[in-house]
């Protein structure tokens, strides 16, 4: 399988890479992103590593339409949480939710639009998948399965706001609502899930403030957590094993990742 990790320099990314590298499953990593993308620390790629710059998300090239049609899946992460008109109301939430994935840099929040954000969490995302239904129908070739991660609170019914950030909860449940009509209408080229983890927890981190905030906003908000390593297996038995569902919540993605890593410790 030719995997593409999508956001490719975030800390669940780098996760994702170690653990396809090592998925005897998977034939291939390219790590697509608006940076050059490494391999992890300590990592062997075994010459399965690609890292592919994409400038334009919006139009893509031909070079980066060939990797695309000639992959098998991708896992696309962008930002579990994003705060912009809220960041002053939860300052410790800004602090550890913002990372580096297809989304937004943390230095240019004060300066970027509404619409801007919107563009970039959520439009990127759909582009990607729409051009992948059209590349999978003009060159069938099984089908290709994507994985959407969204957050906890992304929410597609605008009716039912949540407390916390409602306005980008609803912008994010609008997007997991047009990747799922995608891959429904693809005729069977592309399956679909997403993804909705809570706060996604590095037990090896070892700043006292980030700690302190995903504390603060699980006794805050009720927000469940799922530890780095097991969300990241989840996502690779996923795109290589076949989609459990459509709708992978965070009891899901706690549920079979765990699964996933007992299953690699036995065998190994």
């Amino acid at each position: 399988m030719k995997l593409i990790i999508a956001g490719s320099t975030g800390f669940l990314a780098t996760e994702l890479i170690r653990q396809a590298l090592a998925h005897p499953g998977v034939t291939s990593v390219i790590a697509l992103g608006r940076r050059e993308a490494s391999v992890p620390a300590g990592v062997e790629s075994n010459g399965k590593f690609k890292s592919v710059i994409c400038k334009d998300f919006e139009n893509y090239s031909d070079d980066i339409k060939s990797e695309i049609a000639e992959a098998d899946a991708c896992i696309w992460y962008a930002f579990t949480l994003l705060i912009i008109q809220y960041r002053a109301r939860f300052p410790l939430l800004t602090s550890f939710t913002l990372g580096r994935t297809i989304a937004i840099v943390p230095g240019k929040l004060r300066s970027m639009s509404w619409e801007e954000a919107c563009k970039i969490s959520r439009d990127y995302a759909v582009t990607a998948i729409e051009t992948i239904s059209q590349l999978r129908r003009d060159k069938p070739n099984g089908t290709f399965r994507f994985i959407y991660v969204s957050g906890h609170t992304a929410t597609r019914d605008p009716s039912k706001k949540p407390l916390i950030l409602p306005d980008y909860s609803v912008m994010r449940g609008e997007a997991e609502t047009r990747i799922l009509k995608c891959a429904q209408e693809s005729n069977g080229a592309i399956e679909a899930s997403v993804a909705k983890p809570g706060l996604i927890d590095d037990p090896k981190d070892p700043r006292f403030w980030t700690r302190a905030a995903k504390n603060y906003g699980r006794m805050l908000f009720g927000i469940p957590k799922v530890e780095v390593k097991v969300i990241a297996a989840t996502l690779v038995d996923q795109v290589v094993n076949g989609l459990e569902k459509d709708t992978l919540e965070n009891k899901d993605l706690v549920r079979i990742g765990t699964k996933a890593l007992a299953a690699q410790a036995s065998s190994s």
